[in-house]
């Protein structure tokens, strides 16, 4: 974990994001106190279309009218 003042993120912050990006935790403290933590926004998942498939099942009267609404029906 690497641990900078306020001050000097300032001047590092380019040098900062490219740790975060690499898997670093940086902590970004003031008063000796952390106040900040870069995290990184890009998610390592990737998504993968088709990945649910088998695990939506849609019922076979899934369109048929329901039964409450016979009477609004021609």
């Amino acid at each position: 974990m690497l641990q900078v003042n306020l001050e000097e993120a300032k001047g590092r912050l380019p040098e900062l994001v490219n740790a975060v990006l690499k898997g670093e935790t940086v902590l970004i403290v003031k008063d000796l106190q952390a106040i900040v933590q870069l995290v990184p926004v890009i998610s390592s998942m990737r998504r993968q279309f088709g990945s649910a498939k088998g695990l939506i099942v849609m019922a076979d009267n899934f369109d048929a009218p329901l039964p409450d609404f016979n009477p609004y029906m021609p």
